[in-house]
């Protein structure tokens, strides 16, 4: 797998905050969906980082409206995040739904995980 193959989500705070994009990530990856056993980072379910007033603000979207994991991944994902960022994080939920193209490796997808 070369690094043309990955595609990393670009979030505002590439542009604002880059110093904090690799802790940011370090941290969220720690969190994983128990179902498809890859981390939240991979599967491309944050979809933007803003920071405002030195406040963070995650959108993040689920793989499924229905996850019987995902209030528990919400709740480690804002953790995770003001571990990360050492300020307050709020959580938005987006309304997109998620599909493969979204994961940062779609690769992924050859290794038979999914039919």
């Amino acid at each position: 797998m070369s690094d043309s193959e990955i595609k990393e989500i670009q979030w505002n705070i590439h542009s604002t905050h880059p110093n904090l994009v690799p802790v940011v990530r370090e941290k969220l990856a720690e969190v994983v969906d128990p179902e498809i056993g890859m981390n939240i980072i991979q599967l491309g379910l944050i979809r933007d980082v803003v920071i405002e007033n030195d406040i963070a603000r995650l959108k993040m979207i689920l793989t499924t409206p229905f996850c019987p994991y995902g209030p528990a991944m919400i709740e480690m994902t804002k953790a995770k995040a003001v571990e990360g960022l050492n300020m307050p994080v709020t959580i938005e939920m987006g309304m997109e739904m998620w599909d493969f193209s979204m994961m940062e490796d779609p690769s992924a997808l050859d290794w038979g995980m999914y039919a």
